[in-house]
Parts: structure tokens; C-alpha cells; sequence
């Protein structure tokens, strides 16, 4: 029997905006009763223009925001913050590795200590231990041991990137929420990080969720994919369902919107530019 890591039922979250003491607010429903289940070692890409609410729903499934309504379950095991707070094994279980790896570190701390503080604050392990930990989490993540007294400003993109999912493995979670984690970084630095994230989930029995606006990225690390539209999930199943016969009207507009790079498209594209082109001007005649 499957073994389910994470489950929402319908959930919402409401914003209120404005108001006031001769005005009456409004309220914002950023995320319209989305329910999914998701099971251990799988990945479930949501995708959306911005705004969709996809960011807002990874905030509700990290437990950094309460849900309006719904119910939200991560080990089968129901989880109300609001009422009930936010318990050190939930935190375990649950990180999130965010877009911009820089600005998610701390410069002033080095990667030593950005790696070992998770341990500090939710453990009781021995300082020996700790290093210990975190010098191997930085050769799980390609880096090497002479890192470890650097500084996140010394390293590039992609290697602060990789110390941001050091960090978020420190406490051996079982679910990983990866937000837009690969869009501020190169093409070829994308490709690197996208199968380092696939070689640690299969070591580790990862579980993700894995936010993207990139459907290329998507169609390569997804197993499950869901279409968010205005706060709802308008489609929902595995990648190769979604991808080969979408059935909403807006799923198949956003896959229509996303320039393919094959090299027939690539031909296809200069040959209209070529057709949209101005004539050369005609030489004067004597």
C-alpha cells in the first residue's frame, strides 16, 4: 500500500484587504479549496502564471501560513497551527528551499554555521556531531569540505543554491518544498541542480513539491502535475496525462503560450523572421 507523505482537503486562504472605520474591505481568495494526495518519493509539480496562488498554497503546506479552511495532513496526521502551534517534529519534517538562494542566507554566517543552526535550534546533538553533519551534507550536495568556513557572498548561484538544499536536508525532512528553486540560475546550472535534486531523492526517499512557472523543468522532474488558475487547481494527474492530452482550456492556452526549443521550432521561428523582414533597399540607377 502506497504511503501517503502529504494531503489537503479542500483548503483555502482568504486575504482581507483594507477597511476601516467608514470603508468595508474586501477579501481576496487566494487559494479556492484545493484537495491532492501525495505519495512518499514522488513529485508534484504545481504550475501557474504569477498570482495563481501556487507560492500561497507552498506556504500553506510548509506550515508558514494557517489555512482559511480545509484540512491539511502531512504523515497522515492532521496539522492545525492556528489552534495548535507549530510542534519541532512537524518542523522536521517539513522545509522549504526558496527562489533566490542569496537572499535566504545569511552573509554574515558561513556556510559552517548556515548548515549546522537547523541542529542548534531543534536538536540536542554535541557541536563535534553537528560539524560532522553538516561536512557530510556538503559533499552529499557536490560542494567540498574547504567550504565550510566560506561565506555565501565567495560562491556562485548555483553552489549558493546547493548549500540552501544542504540546509533544508539538515534535519532529514520528509517532505522538501522547492519554490521557483532553479529559475534565477543558467541553463546549465539549471540542469545540475535539477539532477542533483533527483540523485537525493532517490537517496534519500525524498518526497517533493515542486514550484514552477518553467513547464520544460517541470515536464523533466514532475511524476504528478497540477494546473493552478486563479487560486484553483483546474487540472490535476500524472505528467505524461497532463502533458499529452490537457483538458482544461487554460492548461492547454499555457502549454500553447510556452516556446518549445526543439530544432524544429527553433527553424521554424527564423524562417518567419526571414518572412517579416524587410526587403533590402534597391541600389539608385544612374
Amino acid at each position: 500500500m502506497s504511503e501517503i507523505v502529504l494531503e489537503t482537503r479542500e483548503i483555502t486562504r482568504d486575504y482581507h484587504i483594507g477597511g476601516g472605520l467608514l470603508r468595508q474591505g474586501r477579501v481576496i481568495h487566494a487559494v479556492k479549496g484545493v484537495s491532492f494526495k501525495l505519495e512518499k518519493g514522488r513529485t508534484l509539480a504545481i504550475v501557474g502564471e504569477s498570482g495563481c496562488g501556487k507560492s500561497t498554497l507552498a506556504r500553506m503546506i510548509t506550515m508558514i501560513d494557517a489555512p482559511t479552511s480545509g484540512e491539511l495532513f502531512i504523515d497522515g496526521e492532521k496539522v492545525d497551527i492556528s489552534r495548535n502551534g507549530l510542534t519541532p517534529e512537524l518542523r522536521r519534517k517539513v522545509q522549504i528551499v526558496f527562489q533566490n538562494p542569496y537572499g535566504s542566507l545569511n552573509p554574515r554566517q558561513k556556510v559552517g554555521d548556515v548548515l549546522m543552526e537547523p541542529l542548534v535550534i531543534n536538536s540536542d546533538l554535541p557541536a563535534a556531531e553537528r560539524r560532522d553533519r553538516a561536512m557530510q551534507m556538503l559533499t552529499k550536495v557536490g560542494l567540498a569540505p574547504e567550504h565550510f568556513n566560506r561565506y555565501p557572498h565567495m560562491f556562485s548561484g548555483g553552489q549558493r543554491q546547493r548549500i540552501a538544499i544542504a540546509r533544508a536536508l539538515m534535519l532529514n525532512p520528509r517532505l522538501l518544498v522547492l519554490d521557483e528553486p532553479v529559475s534565477a540560475l543558467d541553463l546549465s546550472v539549471q540542469a545540475q541542480v535539477l539532477n542533483l535534486l533527483a540523485d537525493l531523492q532517490d537517496e534519500f526517499g525524498l518526497t517533493y513539491v515542486f514550484i514552477s512557472h518553467d513547464l520544460s523543468v517541470v515536464r523533466y522532474i514532475a511524476d504528478e502535475v497540477m494546473v493552478m488558475y486563479f487560486g484553483e487547481a483546474v487540472e490535476y494527474g500524472t505528467r505524461e496525462e497532463v502533458f499529452s492530452n490537457p483538458k482544461h482550456e487554460y492548461t492547454r492556452t499555457l502549454f500553447a503560450a510556452t516556446p518549445r526549443a526543439t530544432p524544429e521550432s527553433i527553424r521554424a521561428r527564423l524562417a518567419r523572421k526571414v518572412q517579416k523582414a524587410p526587403a533590402p533597399p534597391q541600389p539608385a540607377r544612374a
